[in-house]
């Protein structure tokens, strides 16, 4: 099987393709048709599958690894993984949450990778995220007009750079998900594999590391 379109992902293809398959994947007479179609290995359903989905996984590995173009290329091996593993998908999730399970597992490898070989590539809450320049600190700092205000901003935003840098990443991932992505508890569990009271167990965790360690901004 081959796809109708490229599986090349960057932040401009991505942002495109958003808006091109909205109308399309709604005319779906529903996602139980649309997940038999892709069992049959219609190459235009594989297609509006990474138009439709390929934002909300490049998004998650973007803010889950250190840059652009590794995102990119994870977001490929999670649709070509996606390719292989459809005729075994039961409808258990949505396809959202199916798709962000094999992204979270093709970071994880990716992760320990990098690991077994001396370098340890890690999220930086410094990267701009999107087309803009707001980064991840910045939407998470506190704001403030003053030029006091500002440096307590700049301070914090530092602090919470090495707070995520530190945190185990089974928290960082729950975090990541709930607080940054908005995935409900359900989702995050089928996404993680684990349980609704571990989800909620991590989530509280890291939120609490985080506040912890911010305790002085």
């Amino acid at each position: 099987m081959i796809f109708g379109k490229s599986l090349a992902f960057d932040q401009v293809n991505v942002s495109e393709a958003a808006s091109a398959a909205e109308d399309s994947i709604a005319n779906a007479a529903s996602e139980d048709y649309f997940v038999q179609c892709l069992q049959n290995g219609d190459p235009e359903a594989f297609d509006k599958l990474i138009l439709r989905f390929s934002p909300d996984i490049y998004g998650i590995l973007f803010r889950l690894t250190e840059n652009r173009e590794e995102a990119a290329d994870l977001t490929q091996e999670t649709f070509l993984s996606a390719l292989k593993a459809i005729k075994g998908f039961r409808g258990e999730s949505s396809l959202k949450t199916w798709l962000t399970r094999i992204a979270i597992n093709h970071s994880r490898n990716r992760r320990r990778w990098w690991q077994r070989r001396g370098i340890d590539r890690t999220f930086s809450i410094e990267t701009p995220i999107g087309d803009g320049e707001a980064t991840l600190g910045s939407t998470i700092a506190a704001t403030g007009e003053s030029a006091e205000a500002d440096l307590l901003k700049r301070e914090r935003e530092t602090a919470i750079r090495r707070i995520l840098l530190d945190l185990p990443l089974k928290f960082r991932e729950a975090v990541v998900l709930c607080d940054i992505e908005g995935l409900s508890y359900e989702e995050i569990s089928a996404a993680l594999d684990i349980s609704i009271g571990t989800v909620k167990s991590r989530i509280s965790r890291g939120r609490e590391e985080i506040r912890r360690r911010l305790k002085d901004f």
